[in-house]
């Protein structure tokens, strides 16, 4: 019997991810790969915040931005994933707030029409807001991978993708789909350019 409520278990989550990734808008997914696309045309730096899981999900991606991008005979994209310097995060915290821990860093870093990825299950984590809300005080484009619609994130993002899932997990592993979806579909266009 315990093994059977571990099968339905995971066929329901299961079943439920394939609905949730057909949610997602395709049309969405493409603007992000547009803007970062313009973006590494025009030489930008693309930044990339997350709390928790999305912080992991941040540092993924900037991995796989900078790495899966990278063609012969092409310029690099340049993508910093903010979650990735602990003593300088661990020292705001301390001597600042830790809702300035991505602020600060945006301040020592950010130039006008650069890119900020901010990735939030919540969409409504405070350390995140006042990094988008600077960013775009500031000339650049903010990119918002969000859970569901309704967030402040989503009201303050210029490009935004939602996985609408109840469940922080599903959320969660819709962005890292989105990560790779992003990432494969931006090397495509860059290989293709001139």
């Amino acid at each position: 019997m315990e093994y059977d409520t571990v099968s339905d278990r995971v066929s329901t989550y299961l079943d439920e991810m394939v609905e949730i990734v057909k949610l997602i808008s395709k049309s969405d997914v493409r603007a992000v790969v547009d803007r970062l696309y313009d973006g590494w045309l025009a030489g930008q730096t693309t930044y990339i915040i997350g709390n928790g899981g999305s912080a992991s999900t941040a540092s993924h991606m900037m991995n796989d931005l900078n790495k899966m991008t990278a063609l012969p005979n092409k310029r690099r994209f340049r993508a910093i994933a903010l979650t990735d310097n602990v003593p300088y995060i661990t020292a705001v915290s301390n001597d600042i707030d830790y809702a300035d821990i991505f602020i600060e860093q945006l301040r020592n870093l950010l130039q006008p029409n650069d890119v900020l990825i901010a990735l939030s299950g919540s969409g409504n984590s405070e350390n995140i807001i006042r990094a988008v809300n600077y960013a775009r005080n500031h000339g650049a484009t903010v990119i918002g991978l969000c859970g569901k619609s309704g967030s402040r994130l989503c009201e303050n993002a210029d490009v935004v993708v939602t996985v609408p899932a109840e469940s922080i997990c599903q959320q969660e592993d819709g962005h890292l789909i989105l990560n790779h979806t992003i990432t494969l579909a931006l090397r495509e266009r860059i290989a293709a350019s001139a």
